[in-house]
């Protein structure tokens, strides 16, 4: 398994058994409540999911280069639902 699949089942592990679901865990993170999670906020949830901090930080911007489709720098809720959707169809 890859270094990118295996950090893709870290988070759908996460969000699986921490939460009741994927909005659930997007809210969590989503740690001033404004709709969109910003790359620090990423950046917990990757920690949550035991990313190694080495890599947090290339991952969070990763996530928000593929994912970020408004061009805002954040993921916002609708972002999120695809990455999810995403994993779990990939995984």
């Amino acid at each position: 398994m890859g270094a990118k699949e295996n950090i893709l089942r870290k988070i759908r592990i996460l969000i699986t058994n921490q939460f009741d679901s994927p909005e659930e865990a997007f809210s969590f993170f989503d740690s001033d409540k404004d709709g969109r999670l910003k790359k620090s906020e990423i950046k917990k949830l990757l920690k949550s999911a035991a990313v190694n901090g080495f890599i947090r930080g290339v991952v969070a911007k990763e996530l928000l280069k593929g994912y970020d489709k408004s061009s805002d720098d954040t993921i916002n809720w609708e972002e999120f639902k695809v990455a999810i959707e995403e994993l779990e169809r990939d995984l």
